[in-house]
């Protein structure tokens, strides 16, 4: 499409608005250009040639970016364009072109929601200024479909069902014609529709077409191990033009068990998720993880994240790009609005998040035992939160999916609690002390977990790992990835336990190389922590009540799914065995006895045996 990228930091600003760049660099776009890194703060341009689109002379040419963040001027043949913001939204801009033409685009930083890109917490590489996910310029015809919007909609007892549609066509010249609609079920067999809408519009207008398509009986899409990944593709055509896209019918409630989709409570278990890496890897990682949801944190990843996770029947939490104190309201109640619109088709978007983190109380660590107890308290008792700012961002979002105004650390009263036992403080068997002192609300749990080290660097070069005690970093890559394991396994299946409706561990993958919080390498590479997680996540598991250290541990039996089990429950330790004959009910937990450790074990076996399958535990001493 192009003669290649160059790029360079903006230095100043011509009188007619154009970008002065003092040295360009070559670049690869779309993509976060190493040229620039660090360079997060400050204006980049881009620069390309492009040709004529065109095959005739009656056609007109357009540029498409997705994902030019976050606020993006364009210019062609020094002509600007225009602006656009934010950049989850793809950008349409029609031009007249030369046979060939220099396209110049300037990305600018954020001035407000940066999200995670404004934190410590990934490199500062990540939010370089760039095109990230998309540039195209092509030919369209003189009257063409600029975009369509789909929006599914579930009639209240679940029989029926709509799909609201609307269609913005660009008028090149005067029509008089019908807009033809269609849909057609994918990966299911059921009813295919036809309609047509008549379209009228003057040379140079664009209007709008509305159609609302019933949908009778309709398949709906459930996450992975509960049901069909049902989905529809909706297409829109205007002579020989036409655009589509896919929608899924999917109802999410929440109470105070968690969630309940489409009827039918799903515990909801996974990983955050920071920018980075392959999105449709990302996903296959997850669900082979025994992942169930991924949390978006403070960050909007591309349409490609969704349409995988829509694909694979993994539900998303999808937070605001808000993280810290300060909330500019009118902001927020368009950035949720833009973003309900932008994606709220996908059936697996399953929940909305607002403020995250909004203070920490914990950022100067503690250690462990009686007296960092007590401070830990002292320190939630003297934090407050405002959460009035949230809550009104939250009201703008649409009803039809949960919506977490707060997410935050014991002591900010968050509507999804934020724990770091046996990283931030205390110690991972804490962890139910902690939940018992401050329940989670909604019983909602995320962000917690262990960094570990993936080569030998220095810890302040790691994002993320100098957020616990330097006890708690071992130099040591082997040990830093013991330590790793060993806590978020701890906290996971004490949460387990307890039957928390919505957890999500800290994180799924590493933002940079060199370590971090994620249970794969910053390449997708998984770490010791990434299979010991992946047998805490599976639906049906038997889990010790504490760590294991030699004596007497109790074993509990956890039931995800919707069935009565009846099950044997069996356990080894060096040269101690035993076995329980347990019944449990659908979505509760039981207890399955207790495991005896001597004191030369080196690890416990633990195994569940089904009428169907057989799953097993590990923990290494």
């Amino acid at each position: 499409m192009t003669d290649g990228w160059t790029g360079g930091i903006v230095e100043s600003v011509a009188g007619d608005g154009s970008p002065s760049v003092d040295e360009w660099r070559p670049v690869t776009v779309p993509g976060r250009p190493a040229a620039f890194d660090g360079e997060s703060e400050t204006p980049i341009a881009y620069r390309t040639t492009i040709p004529d689109p065109r095959d005739h002379d009656t056609e007109r040419a357009l540029l498409k970016l997705h994902g030019a963040y976050d606020r993006a001027r364009v210019w062609v043949n020094g002509t600007e364009l225009g602006e656009h913001e934010p950049h989850v939204v793809p950008a349409h801009l029609e031009f007249e072109p030369e046979p060939k033409n220099e396209l110049v685009v300037a990305c600018e930083p954020p001035t407000s929601f940066a999200g995670i890109y404004g934190t410590d917490e990934v490199p500062a590489e990540t939010a370089t200024p760039g095109i990230w996910w998309d540039v195209t310029v092509e030919s369209r015809p003189r009257t063409f479909c600029r975009r369509l919007d789909v929006t599914p909609r579930l009639d209240g007892d679940g029989d029926g069902a709509a799909i609201e549609v609307d269609l913005e066509v660009d008028a090149g010249g005067a029509i008089d014609d019908a807009v033809t609609f269609s849909l057609r079920p994918e990966g299911f067999r059921g009813g295919g529709s036809m309609d047509r809408a008549p379209v009228t519009a003057a040379a140079g207008e664009r209007v709008t077409v509305s159609k609302t398509i019933d949908v009778r009986e309709p398949s709906l899409w459930w996450p992975r191990e509960h049901g069909p990944q049902s989905r529809y593709t909706v297409r829109a055509k205007l002579g020989d033009d036409a655009l589509e896209e896919t929608v899924g019918f999917c109802r999410v409630d929440r109470d105070g068990d968690g969630l309940v989709v489409n009827g039918t409570r799903i515990p909801a278990r996974g990983f955050t998720r920071l920018p980075g890496g392959d999105p449709g890897t990302d996903v296959e990682r997850a669900i082979e993880a025994n992942a169930t949801i991924v949390r978006a944190r403070a960050h909007v990843p591309s349409s490609e994240f969704y349409r995988a996770a829509d694909e694979a029947g993994l539900l998303v939490w999808q937070d605001l790009p808000a993280i810290g104190a300060d909330l500019d309201v009118d902001r927020g109640k368009t950035l949720a609005t833009t973003l309900a619109e932008t994606y709220g088709h996908h059936p697996s978007l399953a929940m909305y998040g607002v403020q995250d983190q909004p203070t920490d109380p914990f950022a100067d660590p503690l250690g462990e035992g009686v007296l960092a107890k007590l401070a830990l308290r002292y320190r939630a008792w003297r934090t407050g939160v405002d959460h009035d700012p949230a809550t009104a961002i939250a009201e703008a979002f649409p009803d039809d999916r949960p919506v977490v105004p707060v997410t935050g650390a014991p002591g900010t009263d968050p509507d999804a609690a934020h724990i770091a036992p046996g990283w931030q403080y205390l110690a991972a068997a804490d962890a139910d002390w902690l939940l018992d002192r401050y329940p989670p609300r909604e019983s909602i749990v995320t962000g917690f977990g262990a960094g570990s080290l993936t080569a030998d660097v220095d810890h302040g070069t790691v994002p993320g790992l100098d957020r616990a005690p330097p006890g708690r970093r071992p130099d040591d890559v082997t040990e830093s990835q013991r330590y790793q394991t060993r806590t978020l396994k701890t906290v996971a299946e004490a949460l387990r336990r307890r039957g928390c409706g919505v957890l999500t561990a800290a994180t799924l993958r590493d933002p940079a190389p060199g370590g971090g919080m994620g249970v794969l390498t910053s390449a997708g590479e998984p770490k010791p922590a990434y299979e010991a997680i992946a047998l805490s996540f599976e639906p049906v598991q038997a889990v010790l009540d504490g760590p294991p250290k030699p004596g007497s541990v109790g074993v509990t039996l956890c039931n995800d799914t919707t069935d009565d089990l009846e099950a044997t429950v069996g356990w080894r330790a060096g040269d101690e065995t035993g076995e329980t004959a347990v019944s449990v009910g659908p979505l509760e937990t039981a207890s399955a006895g207790t495991a005896t450790i001597p004191a030369d074990a080196d690890r416990v076996d633990l195994e569940v045996a089904t009428a169907d399958r057989t799953v097993r535990n590990r923990y290494d001493l």
